[in-house]
């Protein structure tokens, strides 16, 4: 989960597994593979780093690159 902030300045939790993308135009919106869309006071460059850093603190990056790996050599 990353931490946001919503538009009325009160934070959020954010299952950052469940993010399929973030647009900044000019307001930041992250859109869930639900498809439910929510608007952050936050850059979607700061987004996407919370985003990152989350995932390579559970491991997932290094999970791809390792069944990627494996694909490749099948």
């Amino acid at each position: 989960m990353i931490a946001v902030t919503r538009l009325n300045g009160s934070s959020m939790w954010l299952n950052a597994l469940l993010v399929e993308t973030v647009e900044e135009s000019p307001d930041t919106y992250v859109t869930l593979v639900t498809g439910k869309r929510l608007i952050v006071l936050e850059k979607a460059e700061e987004v996407i780093a919370r985003i990152q850093a989350y995932n390579q603190s559970i491991g997932a990056h290094s999970a791809t690159i390792k069944v990627q790996s494996l694909e490749e050599l099948s």
